[in-house]
């Protein structure tokens, strides 16, 4: 079977642009990217046109650079619908490296004039932020070598921080980051974490970096949202059998996608209003409807779910007990603490996503979703969970969700979570690990882990009735299963 070139590339699949003149660095190139920033980047090329080809860049491995490399920076991203058998191949990217061996050649393309955007899918964790302050955690190894020796930067704050430092130095051409990851605020914290970089770096290179970060480069607010889950040699076969080409790294995503941006581009920006992305004053509304919504109920599907035996999302959202939980979480626990954007009816959107997560051709999994949750639970679950302990009410489901994540990634002596939740990764798993061998019960576990505020901020210390449900809800998940646990908070849920 002949391999998806340009040479090979078929009539019967959409080509949306022909890779024009750089004009963005992307630094993660993973299938989000791939499927979301690429698609709709190379969208508003095929409709307005304007040099913006994106170069990619994958700081810790090489292997996506070399495949897309083998493939004239080709690939197909595929619909996943019962409805579509769209497939598109987006056409944008320029050229691709990855690695530390890599560093030269990407910062070549950082520094470059021509780089007006420099974009970011680098998951929550890559931030480098502290989910206790919001801003930049100096506990971090690779902060602390970085700050110490920012010649080979083993972070993207410091590669990128080592990348403007050299922008200031000389032409001084200004330059947009556009965060495309799920962060509150994550174009601002993009900014706060960069700063507080530059204020450690010695004294000329510090005052010279935080000014240029001030003055010649923006940091807009986005929300982004597409389910795409990892590659398969189903998805293969296919797109093979869709364009008859052979397609070693196609992307499987759902029909859906959205992304809202605020204007704020230094260094002007593609046309993206001409492929479905907007534009809005309201991205903080966007942002908290989905990482509350979404993303919230994202966790209680995955650790609920990973729980029970449910392998993907649909087995988990057709599971009576689970789908009234997050119905109930969204309804008492999410909805009462923020305003919806304008633009959104809370109840068709809520709709919507019951309707993602029943796409059973796509069957994203729940160890995939519940992975790095000490990096996704804090922004999802602080700002509600201190909403509602100031006004004196409970939050049972919200409680669940964390007792669910600690049975499945840092479970009590003698209680075995499944394949599912073993298989979930976590950077705090060593820490988690930790606090779980020196437990004799789970109330020990949730006590450190509130106390200490290594994950959550210090202030949900003080929601004494969160921790006892927390402990409460985790002793029950060991004692007598996570269906007994999950029916007993929305029994807690009918009696208010």
């Amino acid at each position: 079977m002949v391999r998806l070139t340009k040479e090979s590339a078929p009539g019967s699949a959409t080509i949306l642009s022909k890779a024009p003149k750089l004009g963005i660095v992307h630094i993660g190139l993973g299938n989000f990217h791939r499927a979301h920033f690429a698609v709709h980047t190379a969208q508003a090329v095929a409709h307005s046109g304007g040099d913006w080809g994106i170069y990619g860049y994958s700081l810790r491995s090489s292997t996506a650079a070399h495949e897309l490399a083998a493939q004239d920076f080709l690939y197909s991203v595929v619909d996943i619908h019962p409805d579509s058998e769209r497939t598109l191949i987006p056409g944008i990217h320029v050229g691709a490296s990855g690695g530390p061996g890599a560093l030269e050649e990407v910062m070549a393309f950082l520094v470059n004039e021509h780089t007006r955007i420099i974009s970011l899918t680098i998951t929550e964790s890559g931030y480098c932020y502290s989910t206790e302050t919001g801003g930049l955690d100096q506990r971090r190894s690779e902060i602390i070598h970085d700050l110490d020796d920012l010649t080979t930067p083993h972070s993207v704050i410091g590669l990128l921080a080592k990348a403007l430092l050299a922008r200031a130095q000389t032409h001084r051409g200004a330059v947009t980051i556009v965060s495309c990851d799920n962060l509150t605020s994550n174009g601002a914290t993009t900014k706060r974490v960069l700063l507080e970089f530059a204020a450690q770096l010695p004294p000329p290179d510090a005052l010279l970096l935080a000014q240029y970060i001030n003055e010649a480069t923006s940091f807009p607010n986005s929300m982004v949202d597409r389910i795409v889950p990892s590659t398969e040699e189903r998805h293969r076969l296919l797109v093979q059998e869709r364009i008859g080409v052979r397609d070693e790294i196609p992307v499987p995503a759902e029909k859906f996608s959205m992304w809202v941006l605020e204007d704020d581009f230094i260094a002007g920006r593609p046309a993206w209003e001409h492929a479905g992305v907007l534009f809005s004053s309201e991205v903080d509304r966007f942002e908290t409807m989905k990482l509350r919504l979404l993303n919230g109920s994202h966790s209680l599907l995955s650790y609920v779910g990973a729980l029970a035996g449910k392998e993907t999302v649909p087995q988990a959202r057709f599971t009576p007990y689970i789908e009234s939980a997050v119905r109930a979480f969204m309804k008492n626990e999410m909805l009462p603490t923020f305003s919806m954007p304008s633009q959104v009816d809370a109840d068709h959107y809520i709709e919507e996503l019951f309707s993602r997560w029943s796409n059973t051709v796509l069957s994203d999994t729940t160890a995939r979703i519940g992975s790095d949750g000490s990096i996704k639970l804090p922004p999802r679950i602080t700002q509600t969970s201190l909403f509602h302990g100031k006004a004196g009410n409970t939050t049972p489901l919200t409680a669940l969700i964390l007792a669910a994540w600690l049975a499945c990634v840092a479970p009590p002596q003698g209680f075995d979570p499944g394949p599912i939740a073993r298989a979930m990764k976590d950077p705090a798993l060593e820490y988690l690990a930790g606090l779980s061998a020196k437990a004799e019960k789970p109330a020990y576990i949730v006590e450190q882990l509130f106390s200490e505020g290594r994950i959550f901020t210090k202030e949900l210390n003080a929601l004494t009735r969160l921790k006892t449900d927390v402990t409460h809800f985790f002793e029950k998940i060991q004692s007598d299963g996570v269906e007994s646990a999950t029916e007993d908070a929305l029994s807690q849920i009918t009696r208010r």
